[in-house]
């Protein structure tokens, strides 16, 4: 199955596509009203606006440095998981677009990054936790979250995964119980985003660590993983050969494949690939 994520409200029941993702709330902040012919995506802990207009929002390491843009190695500004004003209005954003479409997919879910959050909120959490390595009650304030989250949503909840699938990375990094959040997760996703995709053994890499991450067998022959993921490869100005190639290693390992931003050269692509397979000939343009 193919999907396509988009910020473009027309583009969601597009052709080709099985599937459209909706972004309602993005990294930036922007909002959007929730479809009832998407799956809605939420950005978590992700949110450049409301980082920018409170400080308080914005988890700190050991030495108060804040885990916003104007750093090295972060994208996006983030917002500190345990803030309660901000996780109640998150979780009414989930709810609302399960309202509209029972299946919702979360973005940007955990912490920023290993040594995060050292806010006086987070250490006082800790400290009153009964947790003695800081670890591992990061993992029980994010599965915590999804737990939460997966209450409000009817269908399928689809969790979207930094692309390391080598063991105790996620927890280290974001916080992420692969395991303990499993008995919450429908389908995970792993976007594997390149601007060429003219090499792939990288993304066959990493797409078969993930397989055998989440419990499937090494070898393509055996059991899948018991929780599913999807690959989600980038589309804005791939070239559509690249694009084709990229696809083809991805739906090997993964269960479905996504496209991200340019559902026109997506759309070109899965078009030509179907149509390759339908006449066992390679079409290429004049």
């Amino acid at each position: 199955m193919y999907g396509v994520v988009t910020r473009n409200a027309d583009e969601v029941a597009m052709e080709p596509f099985d599937l459209g993702f909706y972004e309602v709330k993005d990294v930036t902040g922007r909002a959007a009203e929730p479809l009832p012919n998407a799956v809605n995506m939420v950005s978590c802990f992700g949110d450049n606006a409301a980082a920018s207009e409170d400080d308080d929002l914005v988890p700190v390491d050991e030495r108060g440095e804040p885990a916003t843009r104007d750093r090295d190695y972060f994208d996006w500004a983030y917002i500190c998981p345990t803030h309660p004003e901000y996780r109640e209005g998150l979780l009414e954003i989930i709810a609302d677009c399960a309202a509209e479409n029972e299946d919702v997919r979360l973005d940007d879910v955990g912490f920023p990054r290993e040594g995060f959050c050292h806010c006086d909120r987070c250490e006082r959490l800790f400290a009153e936790s009964d947790r003695d390595e800081f670890a591992d009650w990061r993992a029980d304030v994010i599965t915590e979250f999804v737990a939460e989250a997966a209450e409000l949503i009817p269908g399928r909840l689809l969790l979207t995964l930094y692309p390391d699938p080598y063991p105790d990375h996620l927890y280290e990094r974001a916080g992420l119980d692969l395991d303990r959040l499993a008995d919450h997760v429908d389908e995970f996703v792993v976007p594997l985003y390149d601007t060429e995709y003219a090499t792939t053994y990288w993304l066959e890499s990493i797409a078969r660590g993930f397989r055998s991450r989440l419990g499937g067998d090494y070898d393509l022959h055996g059991a899948p993983p018991e929780t599913p993921f999807s690959l989600e490869l980038y589309a804005v100005d791939v070239d559509v050969d690249d694009l084709i190639h990229a696809t083809e290693v991805a739906e090997t390992y993964a269960k479905d494949v996504f496209f991200g931003y340019d559902a026109n050269n997506a759309a070109a692509a899965v078009r030509r690939k179907d149509a390759d397979s339908r006449d066992g000939e390679v079409h290429r343009p004049d």
